[in-house]
């Protein structure tokens, strides 16, 4: 009797401990970068009312970052010890540095059978690209797209241009871009296109073009080294370089992809190297009445491109706070996972499902045209941008490209780019 007692009076006592803490509240904090529209403020709230909705004691505040100055702010954190407990963007920033630097959660129990075999069923590119060499998982991933180019189709039709590309496929040979820059050229269509190198915003694009020109690899697929100084990179380059002094093509080193999408949309040139299909959403409202979209994978010599992609998720940083990171982990799991949000989460990014069972998540909406661009997935190629010394790497690529275009040795230069990208790995 006195044993039962006993064991009374402990439940007893159990019971409001268990009520306190299913009342107490957290409070976590999420940086986003604009991407998409988790760049704006009210997207992101409706997301997180959502989230309440179904878990009321988490509080969620959010930091919107840029990237012109996310990144400062990131790294100033870090040396603070305030990063947040959240932060979304993608591999290159989660896996590759923050989390090589041990600033960052290993995620590996989100990642469950079933979201592995998910994701996988889209991409296991996305899979590896997610976890560290060691295979720590430091990213849970929501989106993902392939980078592309954009033609005013408008400009292609008068110049009759549009015989060098093919409509069906979206896809074009290096013979065909050259041909169809001498078309709008000679058309009067001037500047056609323009490699900007003002900085590292939109690097993807100028990469790709430049690689995909004669097939070169960025890096080798161990991804342990650059190697576009390879006699197919080095001749992407070069044909760069010599269209622009032939008058086809312009550089401009005083500007960045933003630049560039500007005057694509405001009808100044007829090909754009940054383009995706959030831009063009994002950008529909600033199109002139004489441009017509037309997404173009870019130009190869073999006719079959291989497009940069993006991928974007989730990670939390290693604050030491196993409640928070426990909030946080409950947030990710909603945001990216849940039935009925994880495909709302996506459709703010304008970007496409990295799990396969969510389908297309644009039929019958607004943003229904962003479907068209899932004809590019099929040529998404290895994701390098996991290499380390990335950011390094990116600073160096247009400082080479100003000095290329300024008229430096094109070998030569190239050369200084890769000693010191290769020279930042695993620092």
């Amino acid at each position: 009797m006195k044993k039962l007692l006993a064991l009374l009076i402990a439940l007893m006592m159990m019971v409001p401990a268990a009520v306190g803490l299913a009342d107490d509240e957290v409070a976590i904090t999420l940086w986003t970068y604009p991407i998409g529209a988790w760049g704006q403020e009210a997207t992101v709230n409706e997301i997180i009312a959502n989230f309440n909705a179904a878990y009321p004691n988490i509080k969620v505040n959010v930091q919107y970052l840029d990237y012109t100055n996310g990144d400062a702010q990131v790294s100033t954190a870090i040396e603070a010890g305030t990063t947040p407990d959240i932060v979304m963007e993608g591999p290159e920033r989660l896996v590759t540095t923050w989390g090589a630097a041990g600033k960052m959660l290993d995620l590996s129990d989100l990642w469950t059978e079933e979201a592995l075999a998910d994701i996988g069923a889209t991409s296991e590119a996305v899979v590896a690209a997610c976890k560290s060499t060691e295979g720590i998982y430091y990213e849970y991933p929501l989106c993902m797209t392939t980078h592309c180019m954009v033609i005013n189709y408008n400009d292609f039709e008068k110049a009759d241009a549009l015989q060098y590309i093919d409509v069906e496929k979206h896809t074009w040979t290096t013979e065909g871009f050259i041909n169809a820059l001498k078309a709008l050229t000679a058309a009067g269509f001037v500047p056609t296109g323009t490699v900007y190198c003002g900085g590292q915003g939109g690097d993807q694009g100028t990469r790709a073009l430049a690689m995909n020109l004669y097939s070169a690899s960025f890096t080798n697929p161990e991804h342990t080294g650059y190697t576009m100084d390879s006699d197919n990179g080095l001749k992407g380059l070069q044909l760069l370089v010599d269209l622009c002094k032939e008058g086809v093509l312009e550089y401009d080193p005083g500007i960045v992809a933003g630049d560039e999408i500007a005057l694509f949309c405001n009808s100044t040139l007829s090909m754009g190297f940054c383009w995706n299909a959030s831009a063009a959403v994002s950008n529909q409202a600033s199109l002139a009445e004489d441009v017509k979209v037309f997404p173009m994978a870019f130009p190869s010599d073999d006719g079959i491109p291989e497009l940069c992609g993006g991928i974007w998720g989730f990670g939390i940083f290693d604050n030491g706070d196993a409640a928070r990171a426990e909030a946080a982990k409950t947030f990710i799991r909603f945001v990216c996972d849940d039935a009925v949000q994880g495909p709302k989460s996506v459709y703010a990014s304008g970007f496409f499902p990295v799990r396969a069972s969510f389908g297309d998540i644009y039929a019958g909406t607004e943003k229904a045209a962003n479907a068209d661009y899932a004809i590019f997935m099929p040529y998404l190629g290895d994701y390098y941008n996991v290499t380390s010394g990335w950011a390094v790497q990116r600073t160096e690529w247009w400082n080479m490209l100003q000095r290329i275009f300024a008229g430096g040795d094109v070998a030569a230069e190239v050369g200084v780019y890769i000693d010191n990208s290769n020279a930042a790995i695993g620092q």
